[in-house]
């Protein structure tokens, strides 16, 4: 099997990158929270970015066809206000 990793500090695969974007991680800060990749060093954080590339995110489209941010927040997972 062959392994391309894209952050050497907590060996993340591309792979598991994909995987984390395909599942809806949309930026490097949102895979970083779900696999660390890029909170070490940081060298990994332009290839996290070019691996979700534009458009990546359906969330990112609809605003980059103008819908507005604030209305697509209303479908994000957010923690309830205290």
């Amino acid at each position: 099997m062959n392994r391309v990793y894209v952050c050497n500090c907590f060996g993340v695969t591309e792979a598991q990158v994909k995987k984390h974007a395909a599942d809806g991680a949309c930026t490097p800060r949102q895979i970083a929270s779900a696999c660390k990749a890029g909170t070490d060093c940081g060298s990994c954080v332009r290839r996290i970015q070019a691996l979700l590339g534009r458009g990546a995110c359906p969330r990112r489209e609809l605003v980059d066809q103008g819908e507005p941010a604030v209305a697509l927040a209303a479908d994000a997972d957010l923690p309830e206000a205290a």
